[in-house]
């Protein structure tokens, strides 16, 4: 049964039938408890939901110190810088590196995102990889840009991801944390789509927005 089926002949009373998939509603979030203590998801937890299927294979959403955090769509916009870089960086990126887009990276047991890019040595398999395996991570964001730069910025210092590079799907202009302090990152610099970047931890990776074709909306 597919998925537009299933959706027709369990609506609830008063939703809507006739909707694509892509129109469906989001799974219900709440703020009930805001200001008290909540208990924390763990891994095992998170992993035992999906297979029983409580929670959907397809389900987007980040595990933020045990807390859901669902993940908004993906516009076009997104998705077309997306594919550029993918293009750009599975091109020129050395061999010996894994660059694999939208992998969970498990950064504690509470703790899971899905960087839209992710740079790990070889060595390493997919889905093996931790924290301190990986080199560079890249995120694209439109409506997600103050969660990127703050909150998912503070996850990444704190589990010693050493460069984090935050792309605005919107204006192209990047974002680029790196040198790792007690405090978080130490250096944060911008460039814009004209301006070319280069990664200190992997130096075969650069890139300049402009040269992919892209241009700021």
């Amino acid at each position: 049964m597919n998925e537009h089926r299933l959706y027709r002949e369990n609506a609830p009373l008063g939703v809507r039938r006739d909707l694509l998939p892509s129109e469906l509603p989001w799974p219900e979030t709440t703020q009930a408890a805001e200001g008290m203590k909540r208990r924390p998801w763990r891994r095992a937890e998170i992993e035992a939901m999906v297979q029983a299927g409580i929670i959907d294979e397809d389900e987007r959403f980040e595990l933020i110190g045990g807390e859901v955090v669902p993940m908004s769509p993906k516009g076009a916009r997104h998705e077309l810088v997306k594919a550029e870089l993918n293009r750009h960086l599975q091109e020129t990126a050395q061999r010996g590196l894994w660059v694999v887009p939208e992998t969970t990276l498990w950064l504690d047991d509470t703790t899971f995102v899905e960087p839209d890019f992710c740079i790990w040595p070889r060595a390493v398999a997919p889905g093996d990889q931790r924290s301190h395996d990986v080199l560079l991570a890249i995120e694209i964001a439109d409506t997600s840009l103050s969660y990127d730069l703050g909150r998912k910025i503070g996850t990444y210092a704190a589990n010693g991801i050493p460069e984090v590079w935050v792309i605005n799907a919107i204006t192209l202009v990047t974002r680029v944390h790196k040198q790792l302090g007690a405090e978080g990152y130490r250096s944060v610099a911008e460039f814009g789509p004209d301006e070319t970047i280069a990664s200190a931890r992997v130096p075969s990776v650069s890139m300049c927005l402009s040269s992919l074709s892209l241009r700021p909306v």
